[in-house]
């Protein structure tokens, strides 16, 4: 039985600002614009692109990550400004600009990126590439002998799925796909004395590889070509009699919002595959075509897409750079990757015979993918097989495709166990994976649960219930990131495992809520939105203000993806202003300025961009000596304080509150090789060395230290 529960209505704490009229005298030039800071990290991640130093394969995944999150970013924020602009009651940003002005300024700053994305692909990468033996070839570029293999790869491989859509009175325009190749082909007959330029759509299916190796089978260089291109080398086929004036490739992104109102909607699952069929016909926000294409023809275009010409991007080709993610495995070249890495075992989980008998008096904090994700997995798997076991309750946002946890849950509830699975049909882009677990968990018996109405369920929880001596004892994993083990081992998260009955405790009460009723459940060591972390978080910043006015010891250090409360960032700016070092590390979109005198000079800001993503949330507060340090899944957002079912867990065993305090977070603050210092003017720039400093980069300390880790359990074992 699939349900979402009903929270009563929650209004939104304003927390109240402890910022003080100082804080004020920038009124809205205090805070940065989250667009423009969005587009930094992004031009922050086209500059791993750019750097030699990374592996060249490397390089070109970064380059392909640019164009993913440009993706997203349009879909999603430059869509919602549109609709504010097309309803004239957008709210101004944070920093005080409507949404017009926004998108102004959004389209010159990704107008620029997009440029130097593409110089990056033609300048750097490609002659790059072929200087290590993978050439690129465009049509123009072709030899004889590779025109006729293309020609013959066309007729075989390429013309039986392609569908030519003509455009004219008897042919309305179709409907284009989000995101989809298509190709737009300008006809004349050769019989008539004016061009006639007639509109042909040749949609490209997606089953077709982007990427194709030119005759594969021949010694030397690997050579490649682009689809778009051979299609457009060969499209002649398609269209016998007449001549191809012209050849251009273009790609549509839509709005990609869903729009579900769930207190009208009877049936949630049914409700969001409807709104994913709609997708496809979402309003265009943005149009890709190559450059050179007919003027005329663009604005036909652009009018049956009912763009603005603004919204349209005309590049040096090819479209959707997030394509070339595919040559990393097409390319055999370990040379041009990063060294391959293992993550280190934890010696006293690594093949227990029973978990739980470890987890029983210890507390366990692993760092991902430092640290192996195998564990999480353990939890899960042991207690579906345990005979002892009775119940699990477990949050699903993100996982992956074979999740070895989907399929533990649905042994479990094979077994005879009580199973319970929180999915979140909402997460964004997964809604159609996460339908597809929501039903094979059904199937299997597993009680399936969507939430509460109106909060998408972000935390990371999973909850055993296992009978031990006469009793019941709960055993916990709470984490930073998702229960997918793919992105554990490319993302930086945190795992905590506890069978300390205060906190065991209180995630039974909130998995009690989020599938039966809770209207104010208390929750006294966790930190829980949306009931009490904005609350939290504001008294914990406002207690460190005022240690330092007392002179006590006043510290807060903070790590997350991304920042833009307007009330927290208040706040941080008031404990700056009152003497407390703040150290943020902030990923993404920061919507704070640092390091400006008279507003936020005590604050100092990073972002740490490498071979990882990171992921993790950490927040430490000194507390006037005895400081607390809190983990979870949260960021300080108002989505994350007010829309989401968030966790946040206080580490408290000393030996594990040390690995944060002395390893973990001072390793991310000395970083200087990964890491970018957000300066005044909202621009970032490398930290400043001391002569004869070393250079430092955290990921690759962490990734030494795990190979000692495994060295060592290797020797134990041994």
């Amino acid at each position: 039985m699939t349900r979402t529960r009903k929270l009563a209505k929650l209004s939104a704490p304003t927390g109240k600002s402890i910022a003080r009229t100082a804080v004020l005298n920038g009124g809205r030039n205090a805070y940065a614009n989250r667009e423009q800071s969005w587009l930094a990290f992004n031009r922050r991640v086209l500059e791993q692109a750019q750097c030699v130093t990374n592996p060249l394969l490397e390089r070109v995944k970064f380059l392909a990550i640019v164009s993913s999150n440009l993706d997203e970013f349009f879909e999603i924020r430059v869509a919602g400004m549109m609709q504010q602009v097309d309803s004239t009651t957008g709210e101004l940003s944070l920093d005080g600009l409507t949404p017009r002005e926004q998108l102004k300024r959004v389209h010159g700053s990704a107008n620029a990126l997009v440029d130097e994305q593409y110089r990056c692909w033609h300048e750097q990468l490609v002659p790059q590439l072929a200087k290590e033996g993978v050439a690129f070839r465009s049509g123009s570029q072709l030899t004889p002998e590779e025109r006729s293999w293309v020609r013959d790869y066309f007729q075989a491989q390429v013309l039986p799925v392609l569908t030519p859509l003509a455009i004219d009175q008897s042919h309305p325009f179709p409907q284009i796909g989000n995101k989809t190749l298509n190709v737009l082909v300008s006809l004349d007959h050769p019989d008539t004395p004016e061009p006639e330029k007639m509109m042909v759509i040749l949609p490209v299916p997606r089953i077709l590889p982007r990427i194709v190796q030119l005759d594969p089978g021949k010694e030397g260089a690997q050579r490649y070509i682009f689809l778009s291109e051979i299609i457009k080398l060969s499209a002649g086929a398609l269209f016998p009699g007449y001549q191809i004036a012209s050849a251009h490739a273009f790609r549509v992104t839509r709005n990609s919002d869903l729009y579900i109102d769930e207190e009208e909607s009877e049936n949630l699952l049914k409700k969001i595959e409807e709104e994913l069929r709609n997708l496809r016909r979402g309003a265009a926000v943005r149009l890709e075509i190559e450059a050179g294409v007919d003027e005329t023809l663009f604005t036909t275009l652009c009018g049956y897409l009912g763009l603005s010409l603004e919204y349209a991007f005309r590049l040096q080709g090819p479209l959707n750079l997030l394509r070339l993610m595919s040559l990393y495995d097409l390319i055999d070249r370990p040379d041009l990757k990063y060294p391959p890495f293992t993550p280190a075992d934890v010696p006293q989980l690594r093949g227990a015979a029973n978990i739980f008998d470890v987890l029983h008096d210890r507390e366990f904090l692993l760092h991902h993918p430092y640290d192996s994700f195998t564990p999480v997995v353990d939890f899960v798997e042991h207690a579906a097989r345990d005979p002892e076991v009775f119940a699990i309750k477990q949050t699903l946002y993100r996982t992956s495709g074979d999740s070895p946890i989907v399929r533990a849950l649905m042994d479990a509830s094979r077994n005879g166990k009580q199973v319970t699975a929180l999915v979140e049909l909402k997460a964004r882009f997964d809604e159609a994976n996460n339908i597809h677990w929501a039903r094979q968990l059904e199937e299997a018996g597993v009680h399936v649960v969507y939430g509460l109405v109106g909060h998408k369920t972000h935390c990371k929880c999973s909850l055993v219930v296992r009978r031990e001596g006469g009793g019941l004892r709960r055993y916990v994993h709470l984490g930073t990131g998702n229960y997918n083990p793919k992105t554990a081992r490319l993302y930086t998260d945190l795992s905590f495992f506890t069978a300390r009955e205060t906190l065991t405790a209180e995630v039974a009460q909130l998995f009690n809520t989020l599938t039966g009723f809770g209207r104010s459940p208390e929750f006294k060591h966790l930190l829980v939105a949306p009931f009490n972390l904005h609350a939290r978080v504001q008294e914990l910043i406002a207690n460190e203000a005022t240690n330092a006015a007392a002179g006590k010891p006043a510290r807060i250090i903070a790590k997350m993806n991304k920042l833009v409360d307007q009330v927290t960032i208040d706040n941080l700016y008031t404990a700056s202003q009152s003497g407390v070092k703040i150290d943020l590390i902030v990923r993404a979109t920061c919507c704070l300025f640092a390091g400006v005198k008279g507003l936020s000079e005590n604050i100092r800001l990073r972002n740490i961009i490498g071979r990882f993503l990171e992921h993790a949330r950490i927040y430490y507060f000194e507390n006037g000596g005895q400081p607390l340090v809190y983990c979870g899944s949260a960021d300080w957002m108002p989505r994350n304080f007010f829309r989401r079912v968030e966790v946040v867990f206080p580490i408290e065993d000393p030996e594990l509150k040390k690995r944060i305090v002395e390893d973990i977070l001072p390793s991310e603050l000395r970083d200087n090789e990964d890491a970018q210092e957000l300066q005044p003017d909202a621009s970032y720039a490398p930290p400043a060395r001391a002569p004869g400093e070393a250079a430092f980069s955290a990921q690759r300390y962490f990734m030494a230290a795990a190979k000692v880790r495994s060295s060592a359990s290797a020797d134990t074992a041994g």
